[in-house]
């Protein structure tokens, strides 16, 4: 067999060299512009996505232990968050009054929702009060009491109750259809924002609170969430193609509001992430910010047809 001169494979493994480092240029530059590991994010965004399709389609109920822990991590993600920056948030008493509400709301349904967080609130506030009385070294003032209860109330009012609603959607007669499809307009958002923002972003979306974001990602997300909103509710959820219209462009901009009020949180409490178990996501709540309000638009417009 005829051997390739030696300069011959020299010059195949430049070439190889060459072309990987373009490769790892362009991946490089994505990121940046994207703000994540995209690899990874992709990776992670499947495996969620699959054990939510999983439990939605199959047994309906499996979800509920999906949400539950979906809003543990995000409850303990916050309520860490708040206390690195301060305030005393009594994490043990809201993780599990905060998980158990889950479950009470798909049962028993709004009602429940709301005496399960009522009930939350006081036991975190009687809580934080126990603290003070029992742990003097704790005690920063009333004005600081009080703001470690409201910091408490809002984790609840933020993740468990907004949540929640993505529950009591689960719990209506074909729900579960309705909330497939509000959960893929939210991810067709976010891809779409990503993949608009990063071809074609130029100018800044709000660059005081979230620098990243563009004009040109919101109207891509938005132009592919009315697509994405008319195919599901005409395949989906057995709705006119007019209503896929106002669907689509309603849960585009609550998932968009959303997810500036949690970079808005972020930027307030001077962090880059919620947290960072979820490789190129940051936290768990940092996947949930769009999901969150979103919960209660197609609830809302659940509601509306029926």
């Amino acid at each position: 067999m005829k051997r390739r001169p030696r300069s011959e494979d020299q010059g195949i493994t430049e070439q190889i060299r060459l072309a990987r480092e373009q490769v790892e240029a362009v991946n490089d530059r994505v990121n940046k512009k994207a703000g994540r590991n995209l690899p990874m994010a992709i990776a992670v965004a499947l495996v969620l996505g699959l054990v939510v399709l999983v439990s939605v389609i199959f047994v309906k109920e499996l979800f509920i232990l999906v949400g539950v822990g979906l809003v543990g991590f995000a409850l303990y993600e916050l309520s860490s968050a708040l206390r690195f920056a301060g305030r005393d948030v009594p994490r043990l008493p809201l993780l599990v009054g905060g998980t158990a509400v889950v479950p009470i709301a798909y049962f028993f349904g709004g009602q429940g929702l709301w005496l399960g967080v009522c009930a939350t609130a006081v036991v975190v506030a009687l809580w934080r009060a126990v603290e003070l009385a029992v742990r003097p070294q704790t005690r920063t003032g009333f004005r600081a009491f009080v703001a470690d209860i409201a910091a408490g109330v809002f984790c609840l009012a933020y993740v468990v109750v907004l949540g929640s609603f993505a529950v009591l959607l689960l719990s209506m007669p074909n729900g579960q259809w309705w909330l497939l499809a509000f959960l893929i307009v939210t991810v067709v958002v976010d891809t779409g924002a990503l993949v608009s923002g990063v071809l074609l972003g130029r100018h800044k979306l709000a660059p005081r609170i979230s620098p990243g974001k563009t004009w040109e990602g919101f109207i891509g997300a938005f132009i592919l969430a009315l697509v994405a909103g008319v195919l599901l509710a005409l395949f989906m959820i057995s709705q006119p193609w007019w209503f896929g219209l106002i669907f689509g462009g309603l849960i585009a901009i609550a998932s968009s509001v959303g997810d500036l009020m949690e970079s808005l949180i972020k930027r307030d409490l001077k962090i880059k992430d919620i947290s960072t178990i979820l490789p190129g996501h940051g936290g768990f709540l940092d996947r949930l910010d769009s999901v969150l309000p979103s919960a209660v638009v197609a609830l809302g417009l659940y509601q509306w047809i029926y």
